[in-house]
């Protein structure tokens, strides 16, 4: 039975990965979650109106505090463009959200390297950078009208009553003394396990697409696919190809780390890492949703403008970790067998999963399973849900 082996092999290089990055997905969520709970959504969108350096600097934080996966960061994205957000600020909000955030550069150091967290904090910026000239240059009045009429249509995506909901504290007050009531740890326990549920479709996929991957494709094709025995060809191709492969793996960007791991492994730029694990915004089912979202003209532009800048900022952050001598020369990422073993990754996990069985019980005890079958709702059926207890 050559094809159970097989099969057997792929999940248990999905189960290793899995362990190994465990406690960083946790503790990552909880950490986003923290941060969640502070940001108040509801004062943002006057202050998102225009493209001026300043807005889209705010649009940037906003993003990163509200860290989500791709779908609902999307979804979030359209909500603000229709409630008066330029366009250009809706798009810069979508891109901090899914790819500068704290979740996914633990998981990235954890899995690949920090070198690779630190390229996807500096490549967001560039790439942030780059989207606001494109647009700035080549985006025109008629097509923002035309994309605001067909949002207005309030076609569904995905995730959609999940980017309508505000989980954050209600206090007013310091920082502190909201992060200290007893709001505060049923809001991070709503907001941990929503963004959970929201991915956990995603990180699944990316898991079992990467185990598959890593156990039945050869090194040897990735040696030819990434033209690895001639250096500069490698590095021009990589930034190129990336996004191709993540737009046809069909997983957002958490998800998307085991198969950066392996494609690390299989001898892609460094380069073409960062540009494939930007490219989560412009997979496939989210295309889709963009047309349902701003028409197909509008589509085809965000595709065209969001590639381009991927490929640019692969470049960019190549050239700028070589100067400084930060591109990692040994590949070994995470993503083969390894033994489960009692070290310090296994403490971690039993910590993770004591405080993740914690926040499980708030959520349950505090009214969130109502609030889950909300998640994939109307965003106006969610729109004034505010779940305090």
């Amino acid at each position: 039975m050559r094809w159970l082996d097989a099969v057997g092999h792929a999940l248990v290089i999905a189960g290793s990965m899995t362990w190994q990055i465990l406690w960083a997905l946790i503790f990552g969520f909880l950490l986003s979650a923290v941060v969640q709970s502070v940001v108040r959504r509801e004062t943002i969108v006057k202050r998102l109106g225009d493209e001026r350096a300043r807005t889209l600097l705010f649009a940037t934080g906003l993003g990163v505090a509200s860290s989500s996966c791709s779908y609902a960061a999307v979804a979030l994205a359209r909500s603000l463009f229709k409630k008066g957000s330029s366009f250009t600020a809706a798009m810069v909000f979508e891109i901090a959200s899914t790819n500068l955030v704290v979740e996914l550069g633990v998981i990235l150091a954890v899995l690949i390297g920090w070198q690779f967290t630190a390229a996807e904090f500096v490549g967001g910026p560039i790439m942030i950078v780059l989207i606001a000239l494109i647009f700035r240059l080549f985006l025109r009045k008629r097509m923002i009208d035309d994309a605001r009429t067909q949002a207005n249509k309030n076609l569904a995506g995905s995730m959609e009553g999940h980017a309508a909901m505000d989980m954050s504290i209600p206090d007013e007050g310091t920082l502190w003394h909201r992060l200290r009531s007893r709001k505060a740890a049923t809001s991070i326990s709503h907001i941990f396990i929503m963004e959970w549920a929201a991915v956990i479709r995603d990180i699944v996929a990316g898991l079992l697409i990467a185990g598959a991957i890593a156990a039945w494709v050869p090194n040897s094709f990735w040696g030819h696919f990434f033209a690895v025995g001639h250096p500069l060809l490698s590095k021009i191709w990589g930034p190129i190809i990336g996004p191709v492969v993540s737009l046809l793996s069909f997983v957002c960007s958490i998800g998307n780390v085991p198969l950066a791991g392996v494609l690390w492994n299989g001898g892609i730029s460094f380069g073409g890492v960062v540009s494939f694990l930007f490219a989560d915004l412009i997979i496939l089912p989210i295309l889709v949703i963009y047309k349902k979202y701003y028409g197909a003209k509008m589509t085809l532009f965000i595709l065209a403008s969001f590639y381009v800048t991927m490929v640019l900022a692969g470049y960019l952050v190549e050239i700028l970790f070589s100067v400084f001598g930060l591109v990692p020369t040994a590949r070994h990422a995470k993503v083969g067998e390894l033994a489960v073993q009692w070290n310090y990754t296994t403490a971690l996990n039993i910590m993770a999963l004591v405080v993740a069985a914690g926040l499980i019980f708030r959520f349950i005890r505090t009214g969130g399973m109502a609030m889950m079958k909300m998640m994939g709702g109307s965003p106006e059926s969610s729109e004034h849900q505010h779940h305090h207890h």
